[in-house]
C-alpha cells in the first residue's frame, strides 16, 4: 500500500527536488519519478548535496539566498514544473518556494521523518506536522473506516547508518563549502566539532547515563510507580516544531514551564519524569537546570531527569505525557496513556488528547479514545506513511523501481530521457 500523498506525486508531470534528507533518498525518488515517465529537475544548495545526489544535470544554487525566489521562478518557467518536493519546510530556500509555488498553484509535496516510526518517512501535500492538511475534528475519524493498513516491511535502520550518512554529508559540505559561498545550514556543518560533539554524545555521556541510571527503569515500572508519574519527553533544541508552532523560546524555557506548574498543581503524590531526547545528547544536557528548578519549587526527590531508558516502557506505565508538539505524543496514545500537547499538531483533535490547562491535567489526565485514536492513525497511515527510511532500505518505492542502463548517476526511464533531453537546453547546471 502506498499513501494517497504518494500516489498524487507519481502523477505529477514535471518535479523540482529542492533540498532532501541527508542521504541517498532524493536520488532514489528521482530514478522512481523518472521510472514513471516524469521530468525531473534537481537543485543542490551545498556540497554535501552534490555528494549523495551526484548528477551532472543537477542544477547547483551557488548566489546568495536573495536571488533564490528570482532563480526558482526561472526554473518553474523553463521547466514546467507542477509540483516541488522538499524535506524541512522552514527551511529558508523552502520557504520562499514554498511562498512561491502557492502564489503560482504548483504542488508543494513536503517529506519529513515518520509520523508513525519506525519504517516509515512521512509525505504530505502543503505542509507536515503543524500545517498537516489532516483534519482536527473528531466527527470526520469517527466516520472512517477501522481498516488496519497492511504492516510496513523492515527498513533496516540504524543508529550507525544515519550517523555515517550525517557524517560523510558534513565532511562534503565543509570540503566543498567554497563553490557555495553564500550557504548557510540550519545546523553546523563543521566536521571536527561535529565529530567531537558526538564522540562525548554517544560514546561518553551514553555510556555513563547508562551506568548511573541502570536502576531508573526497574525502579520507574514497579508496582509502586505504575501510573504514578508523568512523562515529559523533551524534543531536540532546533526542532522548529517549537520554534515555529508553539510559545516556547526553546526547550529550557519548556522545562522551567513544566516544572513550575508540576509543583504548584500536581499532586503531592506523583512524579514528574523528564526524559531527553537520544538526538540531542550530544549537543545538551540541562541536568543543572532540572536540579535548579526542584530546589527552586520544592519538588527535589519527586523530578527525575533520565535518557536512554526504552520509552514504549515508560509511556505503558506513565499516567499521562506532557510534550510541546512531539511525534512521541502519537506513541503514547498509542500505548492508551493520555497527551496533553503545549503546541501547535497534527493530533491536536478534541476527544483525542487532553484540551483543558496543564494544570488540570496534572489531576485528571482522562482516558485514551481507543477506537478514535485507532481511526485516526489508520487514516494518518493511508494518507502519509510511506513505506521507506530516508538513510536505510526504501521498501514502498522499489515496485516503481525500473532499472535503465545509463552512464548517468540517476536513473532515467525512456520516456523521461526523451523529455529531459529535450528541456536539456534550458538547465541551468549553475546558477550565480
Amino acid at each position: 500500500m502506498i499513501p494517497t500523498s504518494f500516489n498524487r506525486l507519481l502523477n505529477q508531470q514535471a518535479t523540482l527536488l529542492l533540498q532532501g534528507p541527508m542521504g541517498p533518498f532524493f536520488a532514489k525518488l528521482a530514478a522512481v519519478l523518472r521510472a514513471q515517465g516524469q521530468h525531473v529537475v534537481k537543485v543542490n544548495f551545498n556540497a554535501g548535496d552534490d555528494h549523495y545526489y551526484n548528477d551532472p544535470k543537477a542544477v547547483r544554487f551557488t548566489a546568495a539566498m536573495t536571488e533564490w525566489p528570482g532563480t526558482l521562478r526561472q526554473l518553474l518557467i523553463q521547466h514546467r514544473i507542477d509540483a516541488i518536493v522538499l524535506f524541512g519546510q522552514t527551511r529558508d530556500m523552502h520557504r520562499h518556494a514554498i511562498e512561491v509555488a502557492r502564489d503560482q498553484g504548483i504542488a508543494i509535496y513536503v517529506f519529513e521523518e515518520g509520523y508513525i516510526r519506525p519504517d516509515y518517512v512521512t509525505l504530505e501535500v502543503g505542509g507536515v506536522n503543524a500545517e498537516s492538511s489532516l483534519p482536527r475534528d473528531p466527527a470526520f475519524y469517527r466516520q472512517q473506516p477501522l481498516t488496519p493498513a497492511p504492516k510496513p516491511l523492515p527498513t533496516q535502520q540504524e543508529f550507525s547508518t544515519v550517523v555515517g550518512i550525517a557524517a560523510t554529508y558534513g565532511w562534503a559540505a565543509w570540503c566543498g563549502r567554497r563553490r557555495y559561498p553564500h550557504y548557510v545550514h540550519h545546523r553546523s556543518l563543521n566536521p571536527v566539532a561535529e565529530t567531537l560533539k558526538w564522540i562525548r554524545g554517544t560514546y561518553l555521556r551514553k555510556w555513563y547515563r547508562r551506568w548511573s541510571e541502570r536502576h531508573m527503569l526497574p525502579w520507574l515500572t514497579a508496582p509502586a510507580q505504575h501510573k504514578r508519574f508523568f512523562l515529559v519527553p523533551l524534543q531536540v533544541y532546533n526542532d522548529s516544531q517549537i520554534r515555529c508552532h508553539s510559545h516556547f523560546v526553546d526547550v529550557a524555557e519548556f522545562i522551567a514551564t513544566v516544572v513550575e506548574s508540576f509543583a504548584q498543581h500536581a499532586p503531592t503524590d506523583k512524579l514528574l519524569v523528564l526524559k531527553h531526547h537520544p538526538m540531542d545528547r550530544a549537543y545538551n544536557n540541562y541536568t543543572g537546570l532540572i536540579d535548579d528548578l526542584a530546589r527552586e519549587w520544592g519538588v527535589e526527590g519527586r523530578v527525575f531527569y533520565i535518557h536512554d531508558q526504552h520509552l514504549p516502557t515508560l509511556l505503558r506505565h506513565a499516567c499521562g505525557v506532557v510534550t510541546v508538539n512531539s511525534t512521541t505524543g502519537l506513541q503514547s496514545l498509542y500505548h492508551k496513556t493520555p497527551v496533553i500537547a503545549l503546541g501547535e499538531c497534527l493530533y491536536d483533535v478534541a476527544e483525542l488528547v487532553f484540551t483543558g490547562t496543564l494544570e488540570q491535567f496534572w489531576h485528571h489526565p482522562g482516558d485514551v479514545d481507543e477506537d478514535l485514536f485507532q481511526r485516526f492513525r489508520e487514516h494518518m497511515i493511508r494518507e502519509t506513511q510511506l513505506n521507506a527510511s530516508f538513510y536505510a532500505d526504501t521498501p514502498g518505492l522499489q515496485p516503481y523501481i525500473k532499472p535503465v542502463k545509463r552512464a548517468d548517476s540517476v536513473a532515467e526511464a525512456p520516456v523521461a530521457k526523451a523529455q529531459n533531453d529535450a528541456w536539456s537546453a534550458s538547465t541551468l547546471p549553475t546558477l550565480k
